[in-house]
């Protein structure tokens, strides 16, 4: 999957799924630049030197939005309501699973995140099964058998989001685990203290 909208509609479409709906005061007939101001507001667009956005700019990409069906505008109890459709929930998961990372913390909990599963090829298909294996790999974590992967990092989300992408999710397990038997070539490879095991 690739993005297919720019920045400023990506960041639009992130922010309406953080907050689930907008609302605004229905006072003004400029309200597609007064919920563009709010986005404004929420993402601080300002105070990044090197991405200025324009008002217009933001009430244009609210309006291609609107006009694919991707966020509701509606008029409901003196409020101008913003929210994502159906389609447009999908497409926030589509660009959270593109850009999907796992973050670093700075003091490693000594927990192993491990993921199992066991895909039917006929049911799935082995492409699904192979795409999963790889987006793994992508994010970062290291394979210790075929259909065992391996992460030290909080990464529950992550996978439930991949597991719903690839449409899995009865097929694979996440195991926290305190302790892997021989862990060596584990913390080797994600650079952790070498005396914890």
């Amino acid at each position: 999957m690739k993005n297919r909208y720019s920045k400023i509609t990506i960041d639009i479409l992130l922010t309406l799924g953080a907050v689930s709906v907008l609302a605004l005061a229905a006072t003004s007939p400029y309200f597609l630049i007064n919920i563009a101001r709010a986005i404004i507001k929420y993402k601080k667009y300002n105070k990044n030197k090197n991405y200025k956005v324009s008002d217009y700019n933001l009430s244009k990409s609210l309006s291609g939005l609107n006009k694919n069906k991707i966020i509701i505008l509606k008029e409901k109890n003196d409020k101008f309501i913003v929210e994502l459709t159906e389609k447009g929930r999908k497409v926030v998961k589509e660009i959270l699973f593109d850009n999907m990372k796992i973050k670093k913390p700075n003091k490693w909990d000594k927990k192993w995140r491990i993921v199992i599963f066991d895909i039917p090829e006929r049911k799935i298909g082995k492409h699904q099964r192979n795409l999963f294996r790889a987006k793994l790999q992508t994010v970062g974590f290291y394979q210790m058998q075929k259909s065992v992967w391996v992460c030290p990092y909080p990464c529950e989300k992550e996978v439930r989001l991949m597991c719903e992408i690839y449409e899995i999710n009865p097929y694979v397990n996440i195991i926290t685990a305190e302790k892997i038997y021989n862990a060596t070539s584990l913390i080797k490879h994600f650079k952790l203290p070498l005396n914890v095991r």
